[in-house]
């Protein structure tokens, strides 16, 4: 140890300076440490890097309350009101707090009104854009090295609709996201992957498809799992917008 180091650890009070007074090779450790990997001597650690959600209305309220409660949540509502973000939000609190074992995020390959062409690249280079909603919210939520980190042993899955056909989702929170642009038969077949020891969240806005109005199943499938009692649909509202104030006022006119 330098003369430098020395000083600098008697300065801070983290060695004794009687144990430098001769040139023994073996010096004792600090007893006192200014941290202990000890669960009991951890509890002064900042924690400020821990985030957590709180509802902002009395919709996000219902919802959080539903995805609490029922392994199947479909929340219906318009831009802004925080469907995803919540969704994925519990979903990575599930994970992190070993409910789960995997999430498991999917939405539509489909365009926003217009066709953006030949994508070059390969498969995940081809999906980026329309997926690109979810890793945003995703990283939110945790640092991309994280995300990358859980991606890459599987613990997190980001997949279009098309490649879930034939899949059995067990142990597993499962995110459907923009669910207005899948067809009856896709959410039928999405709806019925729900495996043991897992939660499905289904998001979309039925007056915001991108498909032919006709075509779009997200409507009447809500409206016809109302009826089961162990099935939560939430219809969040103009007041449970969370982002900026005209938000609401051009959705009320438009």
């Amino acid at each position: 140890m330098t003369k430098r180091a020395v000083k600098r650890h008697v300065r801070e009070g983290a060695f004794d300076a009687g144990q430098f007074d001769d040139d023994n090779k073996v010096r004792r450790l600090p007893i006192e440490r200014a941290w202990s990997p000890l669960s009991h001597s951890n509890d002064d650690r900042e924690q400020g890097y821990l985030k957590t959600i709180k509802a902002k209305s009395p919709g996000q309220e219902e919802m959080i309350a539903a995805v609490d409660a029922k392994n199947l949540v479909l929340a219906l509502g318009p831009a802004g009101t925080g469907k995803t973000y919540l969704a994925i939000a519990k979903a990575v609190e599930a994970l992190e707090a070993g409910r789960v074992g995997r999430i498991v995020l999917s939405r539509p390959a489909v365009e926003a009104g217009e066709s953006i062409g030949f994508l070059p690249g390969e498969m995940e280079d081809k999906l980026a854009p329309y997926l690109r909603p979810l890793y945003d919210a995703l990283s939110d939520r945790l640092s991309m090295k994280r995300v990358r980190a859980l991606m890459a042993e599987g613990a997190i899955e980001i997949a279009p609709v098309g490649f879930m056909r034939g899949r059995t989702l067990n142990n597993a929170f499962v995110v459907i996201d923009e669910a207005q642009n899948c067809t009856y038969v896709q959410l039928k077949m999405l709806l019925t992957r729900l495996g043991w020891h897992s939660t499905m969240v289904v998001t979309g806005d039925p007056n915001q498809s991108d498909l032919l109005p006709e075509l779009s199943g997200l409507g009447p499938v809500a409206a016809k799992l109302e009826a089961i009692d162990n099935i939560a649909v939430v219809r969040l509202q103009d007041r449970d917008i969370v982002r900026h104030p005209l938000v609401a006022e051009m959705l009320s006119v438009l």
